[in-house]
């Protein structure tokens, strides 16, 4: 191969994956300021970005391994620029090249396992920084005339003649700080943005006692298991309330998750759709069903908070079909149709319950059997569980 043919086809792999990796990177940071936000490569329960970028192994170092693919690229472009100023690190370039792409390498065939065999999931984007970072490593390797070892040598030399070339000097310290001010810039899932916590007024608290102390109240026929407060929330996964409650109450949830003598919480499905639910008249969700057949399934597998997950995350796009490969490919659910007469009566069972309670919308939600629908606030129902507390003393 020709140097010419080689430092083309090393531009068109770079350029590849830059491409690739800007993109991820975009969408990336999209699912980290939005966790409902959806893109292009999100094509089925299988074929989607959203849960390898959401994963631990989606960052590395603090950021996004997209953005650190974005820099690699760019970096080897920039390379390729400067080989064509330099006689000397033309010649040399192949080389450094071949070196980053091995350690690339390594790196991507450890991500593509975690990808395809870990999370179960194809990464259309990610996929294809494999190939540029695979079509680096043979483009080089065909290119390189320099011997190995000599490499370090080399490059400790370029960088001497790096230094002393300001215009060289100046891109490279540019480039670095344009990868230091990304990787500082892009936000951590932490940073997500959430609603900030508005707290009650004392007047609100007052007005909210005494509304919930003229509630009636029902017997519901669910076990607290000794608990002094029960929350039980009737849900269907194609409904944007419930999506909504269901990320808006995560950290009620969790403040009492370790307090089993206080708090238990109930999951009810109660789709509406009639296919499954004997309260409701109507297909108004088509795949409401399939969806919660398919969790109650994934109980049993210990899959279910994973599945909660994905269906919540991937709620625009649900489908029966989606939902049986959703099943399969995160609940770990081999054979739907097996478990599914079981898991419709199941759910059959927790809609007619919401029927004689009367359920008529999701989310609606019962605490201690006092009915709340529409939903309050997490402040709010955080306030009402306090005075379930303080009552059963």
């Amino acid at each position: 191969m020709t140097q010419r043919a080689s430092s083309l086809l090393l531009a068109f792999f770079a350029a590849l994956g830059l491409a690739a990796s800007a993109t991820a990177t975009w969408v990336h940071y999209n699912l980290i300021r939005n966790p409902e936000a959806t893109s292009f490569c999100d094509v089925s329960a299988r074929v989607s970005c959203k849960q390898a970028y959401l994963s631990q192994y989606g960052t590395f170092a603090g950021a996004p391994v997209a953005l650190w693919g974005a820099c690699f690229f760019a970096f080897v472009l920039l390379l390729l620029w400067g080989a064509r100023r330099s006689p000397r690190l033309s010649e040399n370039a192949p080389g450094y090249i071949f070196g980053l792409s091995t350690i690339g390498l390594a790196f991507v065939l450890y991500l593509a396992y975690a990808s395809f065999f870990v999370l179960k999931e194809i990464c259309p984007l990610c996929v294809t920084t494999y190939l540029a970072v695979i079509g680096l490593f043979v483009a080089s390797g065909s290119g390189n005339t320099a011997s190995m070892p000599t490499v370090a040598g080399r490059a400790l030399r370029d960088l001497g003649a790096l230094v002393a070339s300001p215009i060289a000097l100046i891109v490279a310290i540019l480039f670095a700080g344009g990868v230091a001010s990304a990787v500082a810039w892009f936000p951590r899932p932490e940073e997500r943005p959430v609603v900030a916590p508005q707290p009650l007024t004392d007047d609100q608290k007052e007005d909210l006692e005494h509304w919930w102390n003229v509630q009636p109240r029902v017997t519901l026929p669910i076990s607290n298991d000794g608990a002094k407060v029960l929350l039980v929330k009737f849900s269907d996964y194609q409904c944007p309330g419930c999506r909504a409650t269901y990320f808006a109450y995560e950290p009620l949830l969790a403040k009492y998750k370790d307090r089993p003598q206080d708090f238990k919480y109930v999951l009810q499905h109660f789709p509406l759709s009639a296919e499954c639910n004997p309260a409701v008249k109507a297909v108004v969700h088509p795949a409401s069903c399939t969806a919660a057949a398919a969790v109650v399934m994934a109980e049993s597998k210990g899959t279910a908070a994973k599945l909660n997950d994905w269906l919540f995350l991937h709620q625009d796009q649900l489908s029966p079909a989606r939902v049986r490969d959703a099943a399969k490919d995160v609940g770990g659910i081999p054979d739907f149709n097996a478990g599914l007469t079981n898991a419709m009566a199941e759910v059959r069972r927790e809609g007619t319950l919401g029927g004689d309670l009367h359920v008529d919308q999701t989310p609606t939600f019962f605490l201690n059997g006092r009915r709340i629908a529409p939903a309050v606030t997490p402040e709010a129902m955080d306030f009402l569980i306090g005075l379930e507390l303080k009552n059963s003393k």
